[in-house]
């Protein structure tokens, strides 16, 4: 998502991913947000174009006339509106593109600030198996404190069976009120466990850091939501005060977030007017984000990126790679999601969500469905989210590379 702007009383974001979008990949991508201005009129046009249609109208009045005649279930008129809504959209085959409820707003606004009552896990669907994965779990929240771990699948909800057809579902069932408690049954190598786990208020830190072997400062980026530029910043300053000579920034399984915040950081590490962004409308007109402030960050750094780095983490990937002299990216190609959405808050509150801009790197060079290449490509590696020297291949080399 970009520069802060509101439209009206309607608010608009423009969004790199979305947290409910699924993709052939088992790592969700989550959401970047950005903030638009203008008048009220954007908002009723998007739904105007839709009520003119009179192909739309008429199929829809001939339908609903024989439900009526017909159907033995009772009618309720706000799902059907809804579903008619949801159905109307994804015509457009663009998996990045949807209608969401005011359910769905509300999560949504949730997972973008990065503060809610939950149990602190990250989850995806897994479409290939039709599986519910916990990919993270936050740390020091109470799923990480009874044990859930990375890859666990969850198959039940409070003695409720669940699998990928539950995934839009599945997350408003395990958050809840602060201080009740949810049941998780979750199959792990194979093996039945079930967790009983308190909810609690969750305020998610989307930076870890440590100083490693030979001053070398390690920071790693979950997500690029709810501040992360102003932590990651004090988390540089102390790793400063330390005297490192090096910095590793790990945004591996990193699926995105707030684009300001990942530009922020950014520019930290390149030189005041550079370019750090292009973007591309519908129309051809191009948008460059430059830099705003000087260097602050001046010393050999490695970005480690894997195939779930995505969108405002190859935003940062394409920054360094090709403005940032002292940087090295080491791992594997990025995702690849190099398009741009925006979300119109309709006055009922809910959303509708759509591509509207394509978005390349400094260079003009393109991601979407290319992604990042890496200076140094490792592709067999482990990655867990600890710091493991040892069994972490892309790990190992950075320290090796900064040694130098």
């Amino acid at each position: 998502m970009d520069t802060d702007k509101r439209k009206g009383t309607n608010t608009v974001f423009k969004t790199v991913m979305t947290i409910i979008a699924t993709s052939i990949i088992t790592f969700v991508i989550t959401t970047t947000l950005l903030y638009s201005q203008g008048g009220k009129k954007d908002t009723e046009t998007v739904i105007g174009d839709a009520a003119k249609s009179g192909k739309l109208s008429a199929k829809l009045s001939i339908i609903r006339n024989k439900i009526d005649s017909e159907y033995v279930g009772n009618i309720n008129e706000d799902d059907l509106i809804e579903g008619a809504v949801k159905g109307y959209v994804s015509g457009l085959n663009d998996v990045y593109t949807e209608y969401l409820t005011v359910a769905e707003m509300t999560e949504f606004t949730e997972d973008t600030t990065g503060e809610y009552v939950g149990i602190g896990v990250y989850m995806t669907k897994d479409t290939a198996n039709n599986q519910i994965l916990i990919y993270s779990t936050i740390k020091d929240s109470p799923a990480q404190k009874v044990g859930l771990m990375t890859g666990d699948i969850i198959v039940s909800v409070d003695d409720e069976e669940c699998n990928g057809d539950n995934y839009d579902t599945i997350t408003s069932k395990i958050k809840g009120k602060e201080g009740t408690k949810v049941k998780i049954g979750i199959i792990r190598e194979q093996k039945e466990m079930t967790f009983e786990i308190e909810r609690k208020k969750i305020e998610v830190q989307h930076i870890t850091s440590e100083v490693l072997e030979n001053d070398i400062g390690y920071i790693y980026i979950s997500s690029f939501e709810g501040n992360v530029a102003t932590q990651f910043e004090k988390a540089f300053n102390e790793l400063k005060e330390k005297r490192i000579k090096s910095l590793i920034i790990d945004i591996r399984n990193n699926g995105g977030g707030i684009v300001t915040e990942s530009l922020d950081i950014a520019d930290m590490m390149t030189g005041k007017g550079e370019n750090l962004l292009i973007e591309l409308d519908k129309n051809g007109k191009e948008e460059i984000k430059k830099s705003k402030k000087d260097k602050q960050i001046d010393m050999p750094i490695v970005l480690l990126v894997n195939e779930y780095s995505a969108s405002a983490s190859e935003i940062l990937a394409g920054i360094l790679k090709e403005n940032v002299e002292n940087a090295t990216l080491i791992g594997n190609t990025t995702y690849g999601k190099g398009v741009i959405q925006t979300l119109y808050t309709l006055s009922d509150n809910s959303g509708i969500k759509i591509t509207t801009n394509e978005y390349f790197t400094p260079n003009h060079n393109k991601i979407n469905k290319i992604g990042v290449e890496p200076d140094i490509k490792i592709t067999d590696y482990t990655f867990t989210g600890d710091i493991d020297i040892e069994d972490d291949s892309q790990l190992k080399k950075a320290i090796e590379t900064l040694k130098k």
